[in-house]
């Protein structure tokens, strides 16, 4: 997946923002949370950066092409860099894409979705 690829996709989910931020990365967020990140590694593909359940953090931990996120996942949280595609297809990664985003959404305030019109208040 390229970057133009990834800032497509994210761009197409209901209130996603994008932003440019530590070291150009491209950075995704829905009501002011980040759901995804493009760039941010020393890979020389294009990494992609996303939060994920528990036990999809177990299952692909492990696998090639695949780590716990940087600076992320060692504080604990439950975020995985896909740095190439031996793996997981660019197909299966948009669906962990719109996990995150969805993860994301699920733990905004009642509030914060329907101003976002996300969800009822």
């Amino acid at each position: 997946m390229t970057r133009a690829e990834f800032d497509a996709f994210c761009a197409a989910l209901p209130q996603a923002r994008h932003a440019v931020q530590w070291g150009e990365a491209s950075v995704w967020k829905v009501g002011r949370k980040v759901f995804a990140i493009g760039g941010w590694s020393d890979s020389p593909e294009f990494a992609v950066t996303f939060k994920c359940s528990e036990l999809s953090f177990a299952v692909l931990k492990d696998l090639a092409g695949i780590r716990p996120a940087p600076y992320l996942a060692s504080r604990g949280l439950l975020w995985l860099q896909r740095t190439d595609d031996q793996s997981l297809s660019d197909e299966d990664l948009k669906d962990y894409l719109r996990q995150s985003y969805t993860l994301v959404v699920a733990a905004l305030t009642r509030k914060a979705r329907h101003e976002l019109g996300l969800g009822p208040q």
